[in-house]
């Protein structure tokens, strides 16, 4: 009996020595610890991964009872270069791994296949603001960031806070897909305002072009715009505080409180944003808080919820300057506020092996009002009257999404959502009411088969509104050339994809002078792309062309009117677009860093039958016009530095002439081009203090991105940021 105990012991002390726990640190060039790399563990010389973790808010992944051998893990992080490394499970100590920047081409993102993947072979058109980059610009709100990334056209009507549109390709402003902290965020059927989206405290944007229905579902017909919030990573709590102010009655102040100890990581933080603006009616005001907090349950489960309210209020002054010609006063009496809530939850669990499970639940509340309060005899022709208009929506959700490593080259996605619709729009005494109850399921699978990436997918939606509808989509990128140290390698792109965009609640129900369409179908895009990416000096430099074909069908229109005065909306318009992008970027040297583009964009209504003189319609929307607000020829460029005392950027957004209407009858239709350019720069006094300024249409020109809503003129902020404890 001793002897069989003895045997025991042996054998259980010899199997304790032979297993042990790896762990993993993963960093930035800055030592700074990354949190959220996914970290994948294969035995050496296999592609079948033995484990998968995620990074702990201070940075560490563990692999736990590992017999003693040779193995090589894969990090993946958002925003850098994918990283490989060979090390040995015997070892006692944490083995750090540093990241490393990349060019667009290696860097990492999320949006492309909702998992992380190197940009170049995701098979997508992909742009990024990274923390570094944002925090140089100091973005009052989000259209003061995207409009400098590749692709992006934004129409904001005049001053801070007014209503902000993005057009993607030659889509309609309603075809963007906008998601912060995994909450999407648009009103049912697409509408959203980026004019009044603080990003204090955002880590990342992700900026994706073209339709991604597959993966994201309705309202991702040319793009998808996602917003990242930063998590607490320093154990000693770290509170950052600091104001500006500037021209035009500009303040700013600004606090976060964040951290990580143990399993716990919490980031607190809010914003309070103040200007008068230049004129009457032209103030704007916006407050925001939010959390970031998380929990690491045990070694692979993680829980994770993020919150954002945000308070604005903003001076509508109405059409009253037309390129340059001020022909009406400003409105004294419009004004809009927008309230809106976000909360989502997110329950990661690694395991068991090589699958990774997400069960996420979220919740949107929005309350916007727009209301006029006066009648003025002088916007007479503008149809100057008292109006008060609502839109009180609520999205809630929840969503499963499942990754499974079958090897090294292939990764299969499936997911389920639900998501619960809900609101109030249009005139306070009498809106419209609309509920939908909507399902999705969707699958892709990526493959990266030597040379070839191929990434195929599909989306199976039951809606409501218009019932059932398939959305597929499938990528391929070759690596033709890897050619040597000038021309690295040269890739080459298709893809073929469909997107689909559900009606505004004001389109699909009942309301005033409005028949419930029943048979209301979805909008939809076909696009299809081809292009070719060439990197430069060692991949150090990237360049890209290629060319989109995009085909809208089933556009909604209002067919007006029976013989009661009541109209419907149905499905009868339809457009085109097709156009080239061109793209140059790369590190011009450790710290800094160029990306400017090029884009060409065709536009035409190929449909719009209830576009006539009988019906009052603007020429401008007739058949064979093109669409408004796209500008034929437009660029973009954004040169940051970011050093260890000081930094800086450029930003620049050049945008053609382009087709708009003033809707009045007073002839207007175009807007001139123009060019905007930014200034922003900072410089760290101590290790505790930094100096920063931040230059608004530094070039004063006199423009309108929207017919008669001028654009403000040069406008500036100087302050100081303060840091207590931290690392």
């Amino acid at each position: 009996m001793r002897a069989l105990r003895a045997s025991f012991l042996l054998l259980v002390t010899i199997a304790a020595a032979s297993a042990a726990d790896l762990k993993v640190k993963v960093v930035d060039p800055q030592s700074a610890v990354v949190s959220g790399a996914q970290v994948t563990l294969f035995s050496k010389g296999s592609d079948t991964a033995l484990k998968i973790a995620t990074t702990s808010a201070e940075g560490i992944a563990t692999f736990g009872e590992l017999s003693s051998g040779s193995y090589q893990i894969q990090v993946l992080a958002p925003g850098f270069a994918p990283h490989t490394e060979d090390v040995a499970a015997a070892r006692p100590d944490v083995i750090t791994i540093e990241l490393h920047l990349a060019t667009a081409s290696e860097t990492v993102v999320v949006t492309a296949t909702r998992t992380p993947a190197p940009a170049g072979e995701s098979g997508a058109s992909i742009s990024t603001l990274e923390n570094s980059q944002l925090e140089t610009m100091e973005p009052v709100d989000a259209n003061d960031a995207i409009r400098f990334l590749p692709g992006a056209i934004v129409s904001t009507a005049g001053q801070h806070g007014g209503l902000a549109s993005l057009f993607v390709r030659g889509g309609n402003s309603t075809y963007n897909k906008v998601i912060i902290d995994g909450v999407p965020v648009n009103d049912p059927g697409g509408t959203f305002d980026f004019g009044v989206v603080p990003l204090a405290q955002a880590e990342r944007i992700e900026f994706e072009r073209g339709a991604q229905s597959t993966l994201y579902g309705s309202d991702a017909m040319t793009s998808v715009v996602q917003v990242f919030s930063r998590t607490g990573s320093t154990s000693v709590p770290e509170l950052r505080f600091g104001a500006d102010g500037g021209n035009l009655n500009t303040a700013q102040g600004f606090a976060s409180l964040s951290g990580a100890r143990n399993i716990w990581d919490y980031n607190l933080f809010g914003d309070q944003f103040n200007t008068e603006g230049k004129g009457p009616n032209d103030g704007y005001s916006d407050s925001l808080q939010g959390a970031n907090l998380g929990v690491q349950i045990r070694p692979g489960v993680q829980f994770r919820m993020r919150t954002r309210h945000s308070n604005s209020r903003t001076g509508v002054q109405g059409e009253w300057d037309f390129n340059g010609q001020p022909l009406l006063p400003p409105d004294p009496g419009q004004w809009a506020r927008s309230n809106n809530l976000l909360v989502g939850a997110e329950l990661t669990v690694t395991g068991p092996s090589r699958w990774q499970h997400h069960f996420a639940g979220f919740e949107y509340n929005l309350r916007r009002t727009n209301e006029n309060d006066i009648t003025d005899p002088a916007r007479a022709i503008a149809f100057d009257s008292p109006f008060h208009d609502i839109d009180n929506i609520n999205r809630a959700g929840f969503e499963y999404q499942g990754d499974y490593s079958e090897r090294s080259w292939a990764r299969t996605t499936v997911g389920y959502q639900f998501e619960d619709e809900n609101g109030f729009v249009g005139a306070f005494s009498s809106p419209t009411h609309g509920l939908r109850l909507n399902h999705a399921v969707y699958g892709q699978q990526v493959l990266q088969l030597r040379r070839l990436s191929v990434v195929a997918g599909a989306r199976f939606v039951h809606n409501e509104t218009f019932g059932n509808k398939a959305v597929p989509r499938v990528a391929l990128t070759f690596l033709a050339l890897r050619g040597g140290q000038v021309f690295s390698s040269t890739r080459l792109r298709f893809s073929y994809a469909t997107g689909i965009k559900e009606a505004t609640f004001d389109e699909s129900f009942a309301g005033p002078f409005v028949l419930a369409n029943p048979n209301l179908k979805a909008e939809q895009n076909r696009e299809f792309e081809a292009g070719v990416e060439q990197s430069l000096v060692a991949g150090k430099y990237s360049f890209s062309a290629l060319y989109y074909n995009n085909l809208f069908r089933d556009q909604i229109d209002f067919n007006c009117c029976d013989s009661n005065g009541n109209g419907q909306f149905v499905n009868v318009d339809k457009s085109f677009s097709q156009g080239s992008e061109v793209e140059f970027s790369g590190h011009l040297s450790d710290r800094l860093r160029l990306v400017t583009a090029y884009n060409y964009s065709s536009t035409q209504i190929l449909a719009a039958p209830f576009c006539t003189a009988a019906n009052f319609c603007d020429p401008l929307l007739a058949t064979g016009q093109p669409l408004l607000r796209r500008p034929k020829h437009s660029a973009s460029l954004l040169l940051t530095y970011v050093g260890r005392r000081w930094g800086g950027d450029v930003a620049g957004s050049f945008v053609g002439r382009r087709p708009d209407s003033d809707f009045l009858g007073l002839g207007f239709n175009h807007a001139p081009g123009y060019v905007r350019a930014d200034l922003a720069g900072w410089y760290a006094i101590n290790s505790r203090v930094t100096a920063y300024a931040n230059v608004e249409n530094a070039l004063d020109r006199r423009y309108n991105e929207v017919v008669g809503y001028p654009a403000l003129p040069i406008n500036f902020r100087a302050g100081l940021r303060f840091r207590i404890g931290g690392e």
